[in-house]
């Protein structure tokens, strides 16, 4: 029996890959270079679209556990993922390039992988996975939102500017991580207060692309606004925001700064890096202004800038079960950003999870239902509520696992509550293994 894959991003990528490695043949359809998003840049599979980074690696941080969780239930981008690595600290950065040409490499080169470019229409009545992403095309969009009976909910995304670092000004840019944590990989822009009261005022002045009729009553998603939304909630938020200057000082100088903008690798050449935080819907001259007006950045090169593009997601809590699994017909299965979960790794997790379940019902196994005391469990899980009125979509984090029990004068120690979730974590995916 095949299985039919609906989209080669991060989810269907890693879905189509579980699925062949037993033994499964799959035929996974990918719309582009056909027909485009808006936001994406190339045809290859699992290409990164915003951001480089796929977050922290650290256990102690819930981003970090999920990806060790994957790693642990077998996963296949995550391997990839740190074998194109660049230094970005704590993060998991990678030279996007060459990880989604390994991927394609990997996916084409499978003997149970038919890719296939043409965009699909209509949900096959045969075994699916729906991976087509938050960009999914109008037409297919139509088709989920009959067969789930339910209007989608949408939101903005933003896409960073990325520049060259030969045209960074290191006279006062200057290389550091905060804290001094980790290698000093990040590139920091210091501004002292007249100079970010120049940025501030160019920023919360400067014209932005107008949206489209249909588009004005979007949501924005909190943890990717564009930096003139956080900018319109007060001059000081950006400064305890992305901007932040804690932790990050000159050793040449020794001085605090009032704020500062990091830039982080993007490639493994290093010779591009993207602005941390810097989404944005600012007109590109506006862009190339308020990029010039930063300090060390004063004839910096651009080389792609930021763009806004609308999400879109379908009501998991009312059509899926925890397992990835649709409510109304058990071999159709949703993997991705288009479940509501939200994140470059998150996407790529549960499409390891869609994949492993749509195997297990072809061979007749049970699905797994992970515990929630997994980070992968607790997403799910949370997507699966049906207790949800006002379903939004969500990162991993530690607030939707179980609490776990702490002496009462441990009870505000972050770092100790998250060892302990995090060992918890990882015997429950032990003991499933």
């Amino acid at each position: 029996m095949e299985v039919t894959v609906i989209g080669a991003g991060l989810a269907g990528s890693e879905a189509a890959l579980q699925l062949a490695n037993r033994g499964i043949k799959v035929n996974l359809y990918e719309m582009r270079p056909q027909k485009t998003t808006g936001a994406h840049k190339t045809e290859k599979c699992a290409e990164f679209v915003c951001s480089n980074s796929l977050g922290s690696y650290d256990c102690s941080n819930a981003s970090g556990l999920l990806k060790h969780e994957m790693e642990l239930l077998g996963g296949e981008l995550i391997k990839i993922a740190y074998a194109c690595q660049v230094p970005a600290g704590a993060a998991l950065a990678i030279d996007r390039e060459l990880f989604s040409n390994k991927v394609t490499e990997k996916i084409e080169g499978h003997p149970n992988i038919t890719l296939i470019r043409e965009e699909l229409t209509d949900i096959p009545n045969t075994p699916t996975i729906i991976a087509s992403g938050p960009l999914t095309s109008d037409l297919m969009a139509e088709k989920i939102r009959e067969f789930t009976d339910n209007d989608h909910l949408h939101f903005f995304d933003a896409i960073a500017p990325i520049v060259e670092k030969d045209s960074i000004n290191f006279d006062k840019a200057f290389y550091a991580s905060r804290y001094d944590k980790g290698e000093a990989s990040y590139i920091n822009c210091p501004m002292n207060k007249e100079e970010y009261e120049k940025f501030y005022e160019i920023l919360t002045t400067a014209p932005k692309i107008e949206l489209k009729e249909f588009e004005k009553n979007a949501k924005f998603f909190e943890s990717c606004l564009p930096i003139e939304v956080l900018a319109s909630r007060g001059v000081d938020t950006l400064r305890f925001g992305p901007m932040k200057p804690v932790g990050l000082v000159d050793k040449r100088t020794g001085e605090e700064n009032y704020a500062v903008v990091q830039l982080r690798q993007d490639n493994s050449a290093k010779t591009l890096y993207n602005l941390v935080g810097f989404q944005t819907n600012l007109k590109w001259p506006s862009q190339k202004e308020l990029l010039q007006s930063i300090p060390g950045l004063e004839n910096v090169n651009i080389v792609r800038y930021g763009v806004m593009h609308r999400n879109t997601f379908i009501n998991s809590p009312k059509v899926l079960n925890a397992t990835l699994q649709t409510r109304k017909r058990p071999d159709l299965f949703f993997a991705g950003q288009i479940t509501g979960t939200e994140g470059y790794t998150e996407s790529i997790a549960t499409g390891l999870l869609a994949g492993i379940n749509m195997a297990n019902y072809i061979l007749g196994k049970d699905l797994i239902t992970l515990p929630q005391e997994t980070m992968l469990g607790a997403l799910t899980h949370y997507i699966s509520d049906e207790a949800h009125e006002k379903f939004q979509p969500i990162n991993s984090n530690w607030g939707i696992l179980p609490p776990v029990e702490l002496p009462k004068k441990e009870r505000k120690n972050k770092k100790l509550k998250a060892e302990l979730m995090s060992k918890r974590s990882k015997n429950s995916i032990n003991s499933i293994l």
